[in-house]
């Protein structure tokens, strides 16, 4: 199965039993290997269950089901499961944009699961279903370096089924910017971009790729080749989503540039690129930082460069986030102490990954990107930006 370029469509039967004809079953057992590619990541804590017998389901839908064969095999799925308390299940398959239906739930019980993709993207709000309910949810996730990595937690979570189809028609957002809006990695928890929070905001009609790295300036993300990789990828009426500002504020050859010149000249060269394709530019001024005037307001530490680009959105008429002025407008609601549980301000002792603790006014945590990634929905909601704005949740 590894990188089999010849496969489109994957399904996957957890829990114990026989399985069901046509799925790979999968067990709490079913540790990865390169040979068979899937199972879950070694040190995944997974249980398994079975609710009743294959002979006693199958009686019982055969009894109250005219459509036997469909409903037996929606029984069987059902009936068997994989409580991935803290599990990453992986596949290999070619890169590409792939649509996936997961079904989850318990006779029983009352369950919550948490669904992450790569490193720690937030495919879905959280799936709560009451006993006897079973939630058929699906999303669209981008995979480089074949392999797809689906990360599941939560209270009491549950994967009955999971549904995987090659889907390189669907509409992609593609992110270009810096560490305010990449996808941290899962060792830095819980700092958190708002671009990793941002695909639970849509349905499975759209997308999210996100290429943002931290670091990055509008200058340096071009001349790596960053944007080059997109254009790459990038289809007539997609999205690019573009937020730059903080290390253009920082002096040097590499980074640096002026926002009146050289930052504008960089951003036009993102709108350039993303029409030569045929797709559609946004501009996004950058996020503001956590550092409050005596009156409790923020201070504008980015200056000119959120002129420029409201003044670029203008001159080019390419559509404008204001970021800067929707998070102002949050970080001075939260407040001087309420804002930290926006920024990456953690105790000694509260997370693993800072046993030191941080006090840190630039970068978010979890709950931060969460909200961010909120603003960023509504923002397409108000500018009527079609056809996503259909396309959220």
């Amino acid at each position: 199965m590894d990188g089999d370029e010849t496969v489109t469509h994957w399904k996957f039967d957890f829990g114990p039993g026989t399985g069901v004809e046509g799925y790979r079953k999968v067990s709490a057992n079913s540790t990865y290997e390169a040979i068979t590619g899937y199972g879950f990541e070694r040190n995944s804590l997974v249980y398994e269950k079975q609710r009743i017998s294959e002979d006693e389901e199958w009686n019982n839908v055969q009894d109250n089901h005219e459509n036997s064969g469909q409903a037996n095999v929606s029984a069987r799925l059902r009936s068997s499961f994989c409580i991935p308390l803290k599990a990453s299940f992986i596949v290999n398959m070619p890169d590409g944009t792939y649509q996936v239906l997961l079904i989850a739930g318990d006779e029983l019980a009352e369950t919550v699961t948490k669904v992450k993709a790569g490193e720690g993207r937030l495919m879905l709000p959280t799936i709560h279903t009451l006993p006897g309910q079973y939630a058929e949810v699906r999303f669209s996730v981008v995979v480089r370096g074949r392999k797809l990595r689906l990360s599941f937690s939560g209270p009491a979570p549950r994967i009955n089924a999971l549904e995987i189809t090659l889907a390189n028609q669907t509409m992609t957002v593609f992110l270009a910017g810096d560490s305010t809006v990449t996808d941290q990695p899962e060792s830095g928890y819980p700092y958190c971009g708002w671009g990793q929070l941002l695909p639970a905001q849509f349905k499975h009609d759209v997308a999210v790729d996100n290429h943002a790295q931290s670091g990055r300036s509008s200058r340096s993300f071009i001349n790596e080749g960053r944007l080059d990789a997109i254009m790459e990828h990038i289809k007539p009426e997609d999205f690019l989503f573009i937020q730059f500002g903080h290390n253009d504020e920082k002096p040097g050859p590499e980074r640096g540039t002026e926002p009146f010149t050289t930052y504008k000249e960089y951003l036009k060269k993102y709108i350039d690129a993303a029409r030569g394709a045929g797709a559609r530019p946004v501009l996004i001024t950058p996020v503001h930082r956590r550092y409050f005037t005596d009156d409790g307001t923020l201070t504008d530490t980015h200056g000119d460069y959120i002129v420029a680009v409201r003044e670029l959105a203008q001159e080019e008429n390419v559509p404008l986030i204001d970021l800067a002025e929707r998070s102002r407008i949050l970080f001075e609601q939260a407040g001087v102490e309420g804002s930290k549980e926006d920024f990456m301000w953690v105790l000694p002792g509260e997370y693993l990954n800072f046993p030191a603790g941080v006090e840190d006014n630039t970068h978010f945590q979890e709950h931060g990107a969460r909200r961010l990634a909120a603003q960023v929905a509504e923002a397409i909601r108000e500018l009527r930006l079609q056809p996503l704005q259909m396309y959220l949740r």
